[in-house]
C-alpha cells in the first residue's frame, strides 16, 4: 500500500466517525441512549470477533489476569466516554459535540503527566488554552450558554482520553489491539445494557426504528472505520495520520450541516476553528520537534 492510499482509508476512517455523530443523535428519536450504546457495541463486538480470532494465532504474549484488569478497566473508560457523549446528544448539536469530543487530542499529554509521569511538550498548555477559547468562542462568548449536553461532551473528551492512555499502555503489552477492542466493547455493551434495562423502556418497534443507526454505528464506526486505521498506520506517518484523522471534527460538522440543517454564528465557527488548530498543533509540533533534535533530550514522548 502506497502512503497515498494509507491516507485516503484514515480520511474514508473519518468521514465513516463523522457520520456516526449524525446517526448517534438521530437514533435517539426513538430509542434511549443506553439501549443505544448497549446495542451498539453488542453488534461492535461481533463484527471485530472474527479478527480476534484471527489475531489470537499469533499473540504476542499470553494474557496474564493483570492483563484482563486493564481490558476492563479500558472497557469501563470507553463506557464512560460513550455515556457522557450520547447522553449529551440530546441537548447539544451535532457540529459541539464533533468538535468538543475531538478536545481528548488536547486532554491526552495533560493525563499522561499525571498518570503515566511523563513530562509534556510545551505545546500542551498553550493548545489547551486554544481549546479552552475555542469552547468560549462556542458558546457565542457567554459561558453560560454552554448548553448541558456541551459540558456532559466535555467530560466525555476526558473520558475518551482515559481511554486512549489506557489502551496504549496495555496494547504495549500485550500485542493485541483487537482483543482489547472486542473486550472493551463488550464491557460498554454489558455496562449499558445493565442500565437500560432499569431506567429506559424499550421495545421491538423501537428497536426496529433505530436499526439502521445501530448498525452503522457498530459495524462502521467501530468495527471497520477501527480496522481502517490500524492496517492504514503501517503505511503512513503519525503527523500526516493525525491529520487526516481529526478531520473527523469536520465531516461530523459538514453532514450535520447537509443532514440535519445544524448552523451556528461566525463566533461559533471560530470557536470550531480555534479547537480543530489545537488539535492539528498538540499532535504536529512534538513530531517536528523530534525530527529536527532526534537528541534523548528532546525526543520524550508526552502522551
Amino acid at each position: 500500500m502506497t502512503r497515498i492510499q494509507a491516507n485516503l482509508l484514515l480520511l474514508l476512517a473519518a468521514a465513516i466517525w463523522g457520520g456516526g455523530f449524525v446517526a448517534q443523535s438521530t437514533a435517539m428519536k426513538a430509542i434511549g441512549p443506553f439501549w443505544f450504546i448497549a446495542l451498539r457495541f453488542a453488534v461492535a463486538a461481533l463484527a471485530v470477533l472474527p479478527f480476534v480470532l484471527l489475531e489470537a494465532r499469533k499473540p504476542r504474549e499470553k494474557t496474564s489476569v493483570r492483563h484482563a484488569k486493564f481490558y476492563i478497566l479500558t472497557g469501563l473508560a470507553l463506557f464512560g466516554g460513550a455515556a457522557t457523549q450520547q447522553i449529551g446528544l440530546q441537548t447539544t448539536t451535532v457540529t459541539n459535540s464533533s468538535f468538543i469530543t475531538g478536545l481528548y487530542v488536547v486532554f491526552v499529554p495533560v493525563i499522561a503527566v499525571f498518570f503515566l509521569r511523563r513530562a509534556p511538550h510545551w505545546i500542551i498548555w498553550p493548545g489547551a488554552l486554544m481549546a479552552l477559547a475555542g469552547i468560549y468562542l462556542l458558546s457565542g462568548g457567554h459561558l453560560s450558554a454552554l448548553t448541558s449536553g456541551d459540558l456532559l461532551t466535555v467530560v466525555c473528551a476526558v473520558f475518551w482520553a482515559i481511554q486512549i492512555t489506557l489502551a496504549g499502555t496495555t496494547v504495549s503489552k500485550t500485542g493485541r489491539p483487537l482483543a482489547l477492542s472486542a473486550t472493551q466493547f463488550s464491557v460498554t455493551a454489558v455496562c449499558a445494557l445493565a442500565i437500560a434495562a432499569a431506567v429506559e423502556p424499550i421495545s421491538f418497534s423501537a428497536i426496529w426504528a433505530a436499526a439502521p443507526e445501530i448498525l452503522y454505528v457498530g459495524i462502521f464506526s467501530s468495527g471497520l472505520a477501527f480496522v481502517l486505521q490500524v492496517i492504514a498506520q503501517r503505511y503512513t506517518t503519525p503527523s500526516q495520520a493525525a491529520i487526516f484523522l481529526s478531520s473527523e471534527a469536520l465531516f461530523g460538522a459538514s453532514l450535520a450541516a447537509v443532514l440535519l440543517g445544524e448552523s451556528m454564528p461566525a463566533t461559533g465557527y471560530t470557536g470550531c476553528a480555534l479547537m480543530f488548530t489545537a488539535m492539528l498543533v498538540v499532535e504536529l509540533v512534538p513530531g517536528f520537534a523530534r525530527r529536527r533534535c532526534p537528541r534523548p533530550e528532546h525526543a520524550s514522548k508526552y502522551g
